[in-house]
């Protein structure tokens, strides 16, 4: 991975720290320190991978890496981006790594049972 590649991903990851959403700050404070089951996830962590044969990157909103997985947090902008998410989850799909998505308003409204969903995923993943 070339560093220039690296080193704007690290950037962009600290931008989406800096100003997460609503639903991302709710989960966050459930997943963090490893509060949720003992796992530690990573906030806004880049994924990274080649495509044809340039170096790209996504940053998933949080990420484990013990169980090889990511969790997306969907707000409204992702009813128009639909392909977009598709495309993402099988790139990162084929690199070993499982996709969970939730909406924002889902987080907001019933964060108990996104945590549930939340441990059936990592059964399957384990």
């Amino acid at each position: 991975m070339r560093k220039s590649t690296y080193e704007a991903a690290k950037e962009l990851a600290r931008e989406l720290r800096k100003r997460q959403t609503p639903a991302e700050e709710i989960l966050w404070k459930n997943l963090r320190n490893r509060q949720f089951l003992g796992n530690k996830f990573l906030r806004q962590h880049p994924i990274f991978f080649y495509y044809g044969h340039s170096e790209a990157f996504f940053i998933a909103d949080f990420y484990c890496r013990e169980y090889r997985l990511v969790i997306e947090i969907d707000g409204a902008s992702h009813e128009y981006q639909k392909e977009y998410d598709k495309f993402r989850t099988h790139i990162i799909n084929d690199l070993g790594i499982k996709v969970v998505r939730f909406k924002n308003d889902e987080i907001e409204r019933d964060l108990y049972q996104v945590l549930e969903r939340l441990k059936e995923a990592i059964s399957f993943v384990s």
